[in-house]
Order: structure tokens, then sequence, then C-alpha cells
């Protein structure tokens, strides 16, 4: 088991134990959604840090758009407890990527695929994708790089 995982495991002992409801079923279904993920496909595995940071960077991403459509629809109570989760999972997700990084490294993925218009967006992308993984949302970081190429 990653060791991403065995924190979560601990933190929801923590959590359990002091009586933080939020917290509790946050971590909860943030473990749910892995053990779903590592059963998934033909063959159970175990999955790395990696696999992990992902799974509960679409937990988030979920987080993000259930509050925006709860706040649309007039439910801002329901929007807010969706924040304070995202908030949650977002403790154990790494450091968003700053507008100066992610403007910084989608100038240098322009200059290493030689890429001048928005028909080459596709390249940039494979090249940014890995690189943003976990640290930049996908819309946030295509958004930049059309925005660079004048797109």
């Amino acid at each position: 088991m990653g060791d991403l995982k065995d924190r979560l495991q601990r933190d929801l002992s923590a959590a359990i134990k002091s009586r933080d409801g939020l917290r509790t079923r946050t971590l909860r279904l943030a473990l749910a959604a892995i053990r779903n993920e590592e059963v998934a496909g033909k063959q159970a595995r175990d999955l790395s840090d990696d696999d992990v940071i992902k799974v509960l960077g679409r937990e988030a991403k979920k987080r993000r758009e259930a509050a925006e459509a709860f706040e649309s629809g007039g439910r801002p109570e329901q929007a807010e407890q969706e924040r304070a989760e995202g908030t949650v999972l977002g403790e154990y997700l790494p450091a968003q990527l700053g507008d100066d990084e992610l403007r910084e490294l989608v100038t240098a993925a322009i200059a290493e695929t030689g890429v001048g218009d928005p028909k080459g967006m596709g390249q940039v992308m494979r090249v940014l994708t890995p690189r943003t993984a976990g640290r930049a949302d996908g819309g946030r970081v295509a958004a930049e790089v059309r925005r660079q190429l004048g797109g």
C-alpha cells in the first residue's frame, strides 16, 4: 500500500476519534474511490501514490463542479459543503501551479514543439499534460495554451 493511502487511512481514524464529521465523510468517500479504482479492470492492483493523487484529483474536481452546480441552482449551503470537502481533499494533493508558473510551462512547451498556431494545440498539450498532472486542472492548462497560441 502506498504512503499516501496509509496517510489517508490514519487521518480517517483520527477524524473518527475526534468526531470530525466533514473530514470523516470526505476521507471515507476518497478511500472508497481509491478502492474502486484498485478493483477496476480485469485484475485488482495496488495503486501507487501517483495513481492515488489522480483519483483524489478527480474527486476534488467533482466537488468543484458540484459546488458550481449547487450555486447556480440556488443552494448555497450545499455548494459550501462541496467546497469544504474539496478543501479537505486538496490537503492531499500537490500544490497547484500558480498562474506565472503555468504561463512559463506553456511558453516552454510551445517553444519545444515549435507550434505557432492553434492547430498545433494537441501537440503542446501532449507535452504539457505529464508536466502539469495533478498540479493544474486540464481546462486551465488548455485555456492558457489557447491564449498563447492566439486561438
